[in-house]
Parts: structure tokens; C-alpha cells; sequence
């Protein structure tokens, strides 16, 4: 990266700063509600399979509703769409800190998924169309806040789930107000040009084979990654600050991995290549986290080095989705997106179910397997995804590549 890009980063226009700092806050609740699974079940008497419905009604929601945001999005203009997300975040997050009932969480969790889909469909377009340096200084700017946001979501959930299961809903409320108050005032809405994008536009998209490949590969690839995230909790064992710390290393992992070694390998061999790679390789750290799953040190281990492979995977799919059909980026990524994050809806209460029918090595194993189910989408589709191998996705391309796959 050139030094002059190097400096444009952080000289920027007051409403970049505050999308991005919003940015930082939504990605901070992919990890936040972890350390607090296990205090919440038990403060409220709740199963961990309903425990890890918090999850799934999040990303549920979240997926369907990526369908319909670019649709709103391209009527409404980026400001209102923003504002609307982070509104409904707010709204929602405080509803679930005054909850008294694992239930009524449950749905306000989806409320909650809602919002986060308006917010990170728009997010990264305001950021390159506003940033000084061009896209270079914006993806920076924004894979920055995605990195931070990730590994500090868990830390905080845990400093604040010690105090109480309620804190880091109350936490994300506070920063989402700051947040809104800061895109309200900061950010320029009016003169936005908008492009109307037809409802149908997704679900057509999902007609390509190519696509169609990644989005199914992409399915059980992230029910490996919610078994990770959703279920480790429970076998851990650990307090709130323990969880969150563990997955404070995890986050870190897949941040430098998704910035840095991602790119660098794809240099170097074929998109493909480096998925057929990643992927037995996880399957392995998923099998080996079952086995040795009641050692802490072990499953800690095995939950840091999966973080490493989940940076590379997110960061190949998604800009393999880029080159695999001429549909606009924002549709074909919204498109992949819903149907990846049915996968990460799904696996956390069948983990909880097979833990509970079984023991807590099992739950790992049905990931492993799910895995290993993408790798073989992969392998019999290679022939179909021969073209994404041929091109190299810009700048700004990699960067939607990486908003709309990495923010499940």
C-alpha cells in the first residue's frame, strides 16, 4: 500500500468517521451476546437450545431480510436506510436488556437482526462514495472497523456480562444511540443519486449456477462457523470475562487473516485452490476441538486456530461471489448472503440439541461434517466456478465482497 494511501486513512471527512465508528459498534454484536449464553440460560431457566435461539432469530432475520435492503435501500437513499437500521438496533437491544424471559429475547433478538441488515447492506457504499483517497483509503478505513469490531465484541460482552447478563444489551444501546446521533448530523443525505433495484432482483441472481455453488457451499461452511461461535460457550465452561477473552483471540485471528493473509494467498494460487485448502483444514479443527473438548486449554486452542481459517474462507467466498455472475455487486451479494446466513441460523440450536441428545463432542462433528459437505459442493462445481479463477476483483469490488459476507 502506498504511504499516500497510508495517510488519506485517517484524514477524513467527519461523516466517514461516523459510519465507521457505527461500523465498529455492528460488528461488535456479531460476538457481544457469546459470554452471556450461558448466564442468561441460567438466569432465566432457559435450555441451551432455546439460549442459542438468540442467535438464530438474529441471523435468520437477517439473512431474509438481505433480499429486500438493496430494494429499500436504492428508494429510500443510504442516510434513511442507515438511520432505520440503527433506530431499529437501538429499539431492539433495549428491549432485550429489559426482558425478562428467554422467549421474549428470542424475538427481540430478530427485531435486532433486522436493523443490522438495513445498516451493514448500506454501510460500506457510504463509506467509498464519501472517503477521501478513493476506494483503497475507504476498504482500509473500513475492514479497520470490521477487524475492531469483531475482536472487541466479545471482550466487552464479557467485562459487561459480569456485572450482569443485561449489561452488553445496554452496552450496544448506549454506542447505537451515539452512533445515530453521529450518521444524523454528520452524514449528507439529499443529492444522493438512487437507482431503483427490482424486488425480483435477488432471487433471480440465485438462478446462476455459479452463484447457486457458492451460496450452498457458503450454507455449511457457516454452520461450521456458528458451531464455533454460538455453541463453545457451553463446553468451555469459563465465566463472561473468560468467554469473552477467548473469543477476543478468536476475533483478532479473523481479522488478520481476512485483511492480510487472505489477499496474499490468492495471489499466489487459485481462488478454488485456496478454498479445497481452508476447508479440510477447519473440518480437521472442528474434529479435533470434539475430541479433546473437555481440556479448555485445548478447545480454546482449536476455537483461536479456527478463527485463522474462518478469516481466509470469508474473505475468498465472498470475492469469489464477485466473479461469479455480471448481476450488480449489491444484488448477488445480498443474494448469497441470505442463504449463508440460514446456515448460521440453523446450527447453533442443533448443536445445542445434539449436546443435549448425545454429549458436547458430537455438535463439533456435525460441523466437521457440514464442512466437508462445502468442500464437495466445491469440488463438483469447479467446472462452473472456472471463471472466478480468471479475474481478479477490484478494489471496491473485494470491498463489498467482504461487507456483505463478513457481516453474518
Amino acid at each position: 500500500m502506498s504511504g499516500a494511501v497510508q495517510v488519506s486513512v485517517w484524514k477524513q471527512p467527519a461523516q466517514v468517521w461516523a459510519v465507521a465508528f457505527a461500523c465498529v459498534v455492528a460488528f461488535m454484536g456479531i460476538g457481544l451476546v457469546d459470554p452471556i449464553l450461558p448466564a442468561i440460560a441460567e438466569s432465566l431457566q432457559a435450555s441451551p437450545v432455546q439460549t442459542e435461539l438468540l442467535f438464530t432469530s438474529y441471523l435468520l432475520v437477517t439473512g431474509l431480510a438481505m433480499l429486500v435492503t438493496s430494494w429499500v435501500s436504492s428508494r429510500i437513499g443510504a442516510k434513511a436506510t442507515l438511520l432505520v437500521g440503527l433506530a431499529l438496533i437501538v429499539a431492539f437491544s433495549l428491549l432485550c436488556a429489559m426482558s425478562g424471559s428467554v422467549d421474549a429475547i428470542i424475538g427481540f433478538r430478530a427485531g435486532w437482526g433486522l436493523g443490522n441488515a438495513l445498516f451493514i447492506s448500506t454501510a460500506l457504499a457510504t463509506i467509498v462514495g464519501a472517503a477521501s483517497g478513493g476506494s483503497g483509503a475507504a476498504i482500509v478505513l473500513y475492514e479497520a472497523a470490521l477487524g475492531l469490531g469483531i475482536a472487541i465484541g466479545p471482550l466487552l460482552g464479557g467485562l459487561l456480562g459480569e456485572v450482569s447478563w443485561r449489561g452488553p444489551f445496554f452496552g450496544v444501546v448506549a454506542l447505537m444511540a451515539i452512533a445515530f446521533v453521529a450518521v444524523l448530523v454528520l452524514l449528507r443525505g439529499p443529492g444522493e443519486r438512487r437507482a431503483p433495484v427490482p424486488f425480483s432482483a435477488p432471487f433471480k441472481a440465485l438462478r446462476i449456477p455459479a452463484l447457486a455453488i457458492l451460496a450452498v457451499t457458503a450454507l455449511f461452511y457457516n454452520i461450521g462457523f456458528f458451531v464455533l461461535l454460538a455453541f463453545s460457550p457451553f463446553p468451555l465452561g469459563f465465566g463472561a470475562m473468560g468467554i469473552g477473552l477467548t473469543f477476543f483471540g478468536w476475533g483478532v485471528a479473523l481479522a488478520v487473516t481476512s485483511v492480510w493473509v487472505a489477499p496474499m494467498l490468492v495471489r499466489r494460487m487459485r481462488r478454488t485452490t485456496v478454498i479445497l485448502i481452508v476447508l479440510p483444514l477447519l473440518a480437521v479443527v472442528l474434529i479435533l476441538a470434539g475430541v479433546f473438548v473437555a481440556i479448555p486449554a485445548a478447545l480454546v486452542t482449536c476455537i483461536v486456530v479456527g478463527g485463522l481459517l474462518l478469516g481466509i474462507m470469508n474473505t475468498v467466498l465472498t470475492e469469489s461471489v464477485m466473479e461469479a455472475t455480471d448481476q450488480p455487486r449489491a444484488v448477488a451479494s445480498s443474494a448469497y448472503s441470505a442463504v449463508r446466513f440460514l446456515g448460521g441460523a440453523a446450527a447453533p440450536p442443533i448443536a445445542a440439541a445434539l449436546w443435549h441428545s448425545f454429549d458436547a463432542t458430537v455438535p463439533y462433528l456435525f460441523a466437521a461434517a457440514s464442512v466437508l459437505v462445502a468442500a464437495v459442493t466445491i469440488v463438483l462445481g469447479r467446472k462452473r466456478l472456472a471463471h472466478i479463477d480468471a479475474h481478479d476483483a477490484d478494489a471496491e469490488e473485494e470491498a463489498v465482497a467482504v461487507l456483505m459476507g463478513d457481516a453474518a
